[in-house]
């Protein structure tokens, strides 16, 4: 079977970080996601999603994240059921995040700058010029 959910947005808040009895690390967050698409005459509609992470993840998520900035992840959908205190059965949905990625720039009033990310040709590109192609006759090609 697959369950492999992507998805980008802004922290609702900001994440908080949690033990279970087992000491194992775990934090619960939302995400704002626009639609691609709005009918015209209508703003676009924004999708709210719950997120879980556990172990190394919530407590980077917890350490690095902070409400409003955009984050992507990857992760997988998850569904349970539970009675509430009215005695009412109830489903929650919520994304189980295996890996939340930065998905902006480090913003200007931070501490610290944000990486310069910068694209170099492979060395065996750079020095590359017209000279070094040959022409093939079509009565050469193999196919």
């Amino acid at each position: 079977m697959l369950n492999s959910v992507i998805l980008m947005g802004r922290l609702t808040a900001d994440p908080e970080l949690r033990h279970t009895p087992n000491d194992v690390s775990v934090t619960t967050f939302s995400i704002a996601v626009d639609r691609d698409f709005a009918r015209s005459g209508t703003e676009r509609q924004t999708d709210f999603f719950n997120i879980v992470a556990w172990r190394q993840t919530a407590e980077f998520v917890c350490r690095y994240f902070r409400k409003g900035q955009l984050v992507a992840l990857k992760g997988s959908a998850q569904s349970r059921s539970y009675t509430d205190k009215d005695g009412n059965k109830r489903t929650a949905f919520e994304i189980v995040a295996d890996n939340v990625y930065f998905a902006e720039p480090k913003r200007s009033g931070d501490s610290q700058p944000a990486a310069e990310t910068r694209y170099e040709e492979p060395s065996s590109f750079s020095n590359g010029s017209a000279d070094d192609f040959e022409e093939i006759a079509d009565d050469d090609l193999p196919f």
